[in-house]
């Protein structure tokens, strides 16, 4: 039997629970691939009037258990009254870097960075946002080593303090490569089931793993038809990438192929990328995406046992069957982002953000 999902809220800095059972109505949350997921809820402004500190936005920690599983963790940044009701607006750990910067250069020391392992220059990030007077938010980084380097001894990365750059648009940047590692944000329960355990879960050649134990399909678990557009504003057989830099000086490639339909261009920025190679990678693998018309990229599905809530998790490549008058659709889908609408009419509702599978690398999985 399952157990209603709880919100519990905490200090981030001295670790005291602020609430235990938090009445958020309308709650829905979840994760992404390479960024930091989201939560959203309402709850009664009477409650918040009474007790202001159970949530005070950019020091609270705000978690989703669900059949004593953590499934959500993140940091609480807005909170407003909207009518009779206070909006909850939270995101996943990897948020917090978008408020830090780099103020002593190379992240302390730790830079600058040659033929580094991305995954090495990510964990360097957070020691150093870590290591800093009330920033330790206690986020652990794995030790996943990876052959994805950055940086040569004519271009090294750097961080430089004058940039101005957020730690977070760092970390995007090292995972915005076509062969670069993925991170998500998980949170769970320690051993003892006493404290948190808060983690960038990093993956390489890829997170996830395909999974011959789910499924997805029409009749089964998903409950809606999905939109699936066909739409030649974003189609284009060329796209132009433009990188870094200003003028004739600015970074570009192009991807073009000729296929007998009319020619369509599309301009796509890739403003912190430093290298014509990575970004040839990167505007080839824009160039394929827009040339699909048509494509099941978002599902709506019900807690069955073809794919339970908590069985999943980012990055999975679970076998896909959508039919219905519009589309016929068999094949494998990854799994790059889900909300859990816990309180949605008629019971619990997942959406599932989904891309092709086959455009990833599978790691022997």
């Amino acid at each position: 039997m399952t157990t209603p999902d709880r919100v519990l809220t905490q200090h981030a800095l001295t670790g005291a629970w602020l609430s235990l059972a938090l009445p958020v109505r309308d709650l829905e949350y979840g994760d992404e691939l390479n960024g930091p997921g989201s939560l959203t809820g309402s709850l009664s402004p009477r409650l918040l009037s009474q007790h202001p500190t159970l949530l005070d936005p950019g020091t609270t920690l705000i978690y989703v258990e669900s059949d004593g599983h953590l499934r959500w963790g993140g940091l609480v940044w807005d909170v407003r009254p909207q009518g009779d009701t206070f909006t909850v607006e939270a995101a996943g750990w990897s948020s917090y870097l978008q408020k830090r910067f780099d103020l002593d250069g190379q992240c302390g020391g730790r830079g600058p960075w040659v033929h580094a392992d991305r995954c090495k220059v990510i964990r360097d990030v957070w020691a150093y946002a870590q290591s800093i007077a009330d920033g330790n938010l206690g986020v652990t980084v794995d030790t996943t080593t990876s052959t994805s380097t950055i940086g040569t001894p004519a271009e090294r990365f750097n961080s430089n303090w004058w940039d101005g750059k957020p730690l977070g648009d760092i970390v995007d940047e090292l995972v915005s490569a076509e062969a670069s590692p993925d991170y998500t944000c998980t949170t769970a329960w320690n051993t003892a089931k006493t404290a948190p355990v808060r983690r960038i879960k990093l993956g390489w050649p890829r997170l996830g793993a395909r999974r011959t134990d789910l499924s997805f399909a029409t009749g089964v678990n998903i409950i809606q038809d999905p939109e699936v557009p066909f739409s030649g504003d974003d189609y284009a057989q060329v796209v132009i990438g433009l990188g870094d830099g200003d003028g004739s000086a600015r970074y570009r490639q192009v991807s073009a192929v000729r296929n007998g339909r009319l020619r369509l261009e599309h301009v796509q920025d890739f403003p912190q990328v430093k290298a014509n190679d990575t970004l040839a990678k990167l505007t080839s693998a824009e160039q394929s995406r827009r040339m699909i018309l048509g494509s099941v990229d978002q599902i709506t599905i019900r807690n069955t046992a073809a794919a339970p809530f908590g069985s999943w998790q980012v990055g999975d490549d679970v076998y896909t069957r959508v039919h219905n008058a519009w589309v016929d659709y068999v094949g494998w889908r990854r799994i790059t982002g889900w909300t859990i609408r816990p309180d949605a009419e008629g019971g619990p509702q997942a959406v599932i953000d989904l891309k092709p599978a086959d455009a990833y690398k599978y790691g022997g999985v």
